[in-house]
């Protein structure tokens, strides 16, 4: 079984955070909801003053209420029902301003509804088979209300991938990306699969109430309609067109919003998300701190952490963390959970339907780019060919690319007796040309993440992209028939594309590079390690085996099979020091492509935008370049002492 499935089917379904929230309100035992036993009838007087104020209701006696209840904190309102009322004796926020209002209920109809201490439904249409928590607010809404089974968007099945079904995933509110991945990609383990289902079947159970909630110190304000869904802790519902059967994770450090005449329905939103600018959520799940904005349409999928969604389509898709997707285009049927790539404006990654059944899907691969404008015809996988960049315009054929740090374009001359079709492909350009993006997004994703849930690797040269490299390098260097072009028919992986001799060898050079570079990195780490543990680094550290370190292993193992091995200890660690000089002049050399394009075409560019040279990103990996350089002087004085 799946390592992060297996570690999710060990824990109890009511351990987690939507059940526990839930379960003080599912029984009430005879009593109320929030208060328990500790409510009592309406007296006389309470009544008289109630009705002086304009209320209505046809059985006062059905009314109960919580010590510290003020009836003068009730206003022309009509109660249907068994309702309870708490004491309403602060003030609120109702609004994002600094106006505050005294908590209680005006102008609404309740029915069997409860309403928490020091809460505001004022001028609602409807609240019913409601539960509205300690602190929160109904403010001009028209509708809050729940019915016989709220199960608030858990236990659906979303057709990730292929939409005739084949990767259906059970959602249920605190699902991560790790585990619908495991389910998309562990349909041969029925075992593991139908355990998952018995997992999400519990939690679902464990989430059905007969009532909505509006949790602690939420405010649903300006919202059209909010029906049959969990709104949690702190959540602000502003604005909002429909909200229909969803749960809202939310708290007051990482307040979910949803606001602007959002539409979310069937759908499970965690921690920190927003959903804005007239967007729609239907049969999907937001993981933590994913956004859609501005139009943008989700629709069967799930969003991993950070993700933006923004004016376009996602469909039937898994997508992971860091995409960026802001602009009109569509992604349907992709399996993209390792994330950290982008859309740009009229891509179409959406040929999943041949005119027979939309059954084909894309694999999209870690770091990739669809450019401008983009078709990408299904099926087609690139997983192995992470960070690479599909070019603006291009139209590709199905296809399994296995080159990394790729670049496809349309060809740049006619190559005789080949499809038109085909791209060509520049293996590793992204490398040679183009190090600027990858240095960068290394920092930029660590920067700009906000989830607290889900762990990242934001590392892009680690061992299993490393292994991505070594074969890619190592089918460039298996040609013994040199020749000007090659398809995949002589080297495997190109998928439909050609590449050119000189194309190869400049792959070649880019991958030897970094996969060397990756290498001495570690014998950096490493004797670092061993010099801050008073211990001497000889010659014989990279030739014996060290299973406690399983990292530097993979890096030792490469560095011999790299004939690294048996060169000085200081001559390898004077080589990576020249090597990330190079790398810190290749970004900056990157960015200066920018600059000359820029100003050949724009007579002020130079005017509005700083240098190649001056630009921060490249001078702290220069500074870093140079510090880099001075920390291996010491470090080869600490070998030779």
């Amino acid at each position: 079984m799946n390592v992060v499935l297996s570690a999710l089917l060990e824990k109890a379904p009511e351990s987690f955070e939507l059940p526990a929230a839930l379960r003080p309100l599912a029984s009430s035992g005879g009593g109320s909801r929030i208060f328990g036993a500790k409510t009592r009838r309406l007296k006389p007087e309470e009544i008289r003053i109630l009705k002086k104020q304009g209320n209505h209701c046809e059985d006062w006696k059905a009314i109960r209420v919580a010590a510290g209840f003020d009836p003068r904190r009730v206003w022309s309102s009509r109660f249907i029902g068994a309702c309870v009322l708490g004491a309403f004796r602060g003030k609120v926020r109702p609004t994002a301003g600094d106006t505050e209002l005294p908590s209680g209920v005006y102008d609404s109809t309740v029915a069997d509804s409860e309403i928490g201490n020091d809460c505001l439904v004022q001028d609602t249409g409807l609240l019913s088979r409601t539960v509205v928590r300690h602190g929160a607010v109904v403010f001009r809404t028209g509708a809050v209300t729940g019915s016989a089974e709220c199960a608030f968007g858990n236990g659906r099945e979303i057709p990730i991938g292929i939409e005739t079904g084949g990767r259906e995933i059970a959602a249920f509110a605190e699902l991560t990306i790790p585990v619908a991945e495991a389910v998309a990609d562990g349909r041969g383990d029925r075992t593991a699969i139908e355990a998952y289902g018995r997992f999400v079947r519990a939690y679902t159970s464990l989430c059905t109430v007969p009532f909505a909630v509006v949790d602690e110190a939420a405010v649903i304000r300006f919202a059209a309609e909010v029906r049959d869904s969990y709104i949690g802790p702190h959540a602000v519902v502003d604005g909002a067109a429909r909200i229909e059967n969803a749960a809202v994770l939310s708290s007051s450090e990482e307040p979910a919003r949803l606001a602007d005449g959002a539409w979310v329905r069937n759908a499970c939103v965690q921690w920190g998300c927003e959903v804005a600018s007239m967007s729609i959520v239907d049969d999907s799940v937001l993981c933590e701190h994913s956004h859609v904005e501005r139009h943008g349409k989700v629709t069967a999928s799930i969003i991993g952490p950070n993700t933006g969604v923004a004016e376009g389509e996602v469909t039937s898709c898994l997508l992971g963390p860091f995409v960026g997707f802001h602009h009109q285009a569509l992604l349907i049927a992709a399996l993209w959970p390792e994330g950290k790539g982008n859309i740009g404006y009229g891509a179409n990654v959406g040929s999943n339907h041949t005119s027979k059944a939309p059954d084909q899907e894309i694999r999209c691969g870690e770091g990739t780019f669809f450019g401008l404008g983009v078709n990408i015809k299904f099926p087609s996988d690139f997983t192995a060919a992470p960070y690479s960049i599909i070019s603006t315009g291009v139209d590709t054929l199905p296809q399994k690319l296995e080159f990394p740090f790729s670049l496809i374009n349309k060809p740049s001359q006619n190559f005789p007796g080949l499809s038109p079709a085909y791209n060509e492909i520049f293996p590793g350009w992204v490398l040679s040309d183009n190090i600027y993006m990858v240095r960068r997004n290394e920092g930029k994703y660590a920067k700009r993440n906000k989830a607290r849930r889900s762990a990242f690797d934001f590392e892009v040269f680690r061992p299993d992209l490393v292994d991505k490299l070594v074969r890619a390098r190592d089918r460039l260097r298996a040609v013994t028939a040199v020749r000007e072009t090659y398809t995949d028919r002589d080297i495997p992986g190109l998928g439909k594309n050609v590449m050119t001799e000189k194309s190869r060898l400049k792959g070649l050079e880019a991958y030897d590079f970094h996969i060397r570079h990756y290498g001495l990195s570690g014998l950096y780490r490493k004797v670092d390690r061993m010099r801050r543990d008073g211990k001497k680094a000889g010659p014989g550290v990279l030739r014996s085996a060290d299973p406690a370190e399983p990292r530097w292993e993979h890096e030792r193992s490469l560095l011999a099979a790299e004939g690294l091995a048996n060169r000085p200890l200081r001559d390898n660690l004077e080589m990576l020091a020249e090597m990330r000089l190079r790398i810190a002049r290749q970004v900056q050399t990157s960015k200066e492509k920018d600059d000359a394009r820029g100003r050949h075409i724009l007579t002020d560019y130079g005017d509005t935008h700083p240098p190649a040279d001056r630009d921060g990103f490249v001078e702290s990996e220069r500074a870093a370049a140079v510090a880099f350089g001075s920390e291996i002087e010491s470090l080869v004085r600490f070998i030779q002492s």
